[in-house]
């Protein structure tokens, strides 16, 4: 009897294998001109040439941990359908705050906006995707406008997909969580202070917000993150801005991004057609 680990093993293989004829991958590109790893990206594009969509994928990891190369599944899987797919890392706690994150972040994008057109990519053609913390730092560049000023670049994001985002109010979560450890490992990102809690809050920046967004979050995640999910779809559209929120049944937080290791996931098709979707 194959464990579950030796069988996932053979699953991601076999993925590999079917895609590889039809992906192209270049790795280890420097965003921020620095030579930091920390300010790498990879990017999985289409083999076949056109102007295809952008996504940029911020992963999560309560701002302390993950890194690229964890998610290269979700790369391929996506540039198999045709999408040029950015993979970012970023300076992560307690050697970076929120803000450090937020403007490596909008590097990031500036890059991909200078040279994505030199992987089949359109430039005006930018998603942000993030999960977890990754959804909040995606959401924080695109609310708030001071990290693409901060880079001397016109917000150029088309649209923005939130899987199970957390820290969309880190001032509500910080002021009512229990302190435990998860606590005192926010509070190195986002300090004891409670305006620096609001700065850190995408939702309080929600009335600059102009872009389409496509909102997931499991019925088994944390509160914090369906309510946070649920107050910012009610914003956008009290807002009159194009947004559409979906429920996953039986996911937890982490399980909402792992499920993505199968190209065949339902939410594979929901992305894609939100991407065909936005104008």
């Amino acid at each position: 009897m194959k464990s579950f680990t030796q069988i996932l093993i053979y699953t991601l293989m076999a993925l590999s294998t079917s895609v590889v004829g039809q992906v192209r991958v270049a790795k280890d590109i420097n965003y921020a001109h620095n030579g930091q790893r920390e300010n790498n990206l990879n990017i999985y594009y289409p083999k076949q040439k056109g102007k295809h969509d952008v996504i940029i994928f911020i992963h999560g990891g309560s701002w302390s941990s993950g890194k690229k190369e964890t998610y290269w599944w979700l790369g391929r899987n996506f540039a198999k359908q045709g999408v040029v797919t950015v993979i970012i890392n970023y300076p992560l706690a307690p050697q970076a705050t929120f803000k450090e994150m937020g403007l490596a972040s909008a590097q990031a994008v500036k890059w991909v906006k200078d040279s994505i057109s030199n992987y089949g990519g359109h430039p005006d053609r930018i998603f942000l995707m993030g999960h977890s913390a990754g959804g909040h730092l995606c959401e924080l560049i695109n609310a708030d406008p001071q990290y693409f000023a901060a880079v001397k670049l016109s917000n150029p994001i088309k649209g923005v997909i939130l899987n199970d985002a957390f820290g969309l109010d880190m001032d509500e979560y910080l002021s009512k969580a229990e302190k435990d450890h998860y606590y005192q490992d926010f509070i190195r990102t986002f300090s004891t202070e409670s305006k620096t809690w609001q700065l850190g809050s995408p939702l309080f920046y929600a009335k600059n917000i102009k872009n389409s967004h496509l909102i997931f979050y499991g019925t088994r995640t944390y509160e914090a993150i369906k309510l946070q999910s649920e107050r910012m779809f009610q914003v956008l559209r009290t807002q009159q801005v194009p947004v559409t929120l979906h429920q996953v049944e039986g996911k937890k937080h982490v399980g909402m991004v792992s499920q993505l290791i199968w190209g065949t996931n339902p939410l594979y098709q929901q992305i894609l057609g939100f991407l065909a979707a936005t104008p």
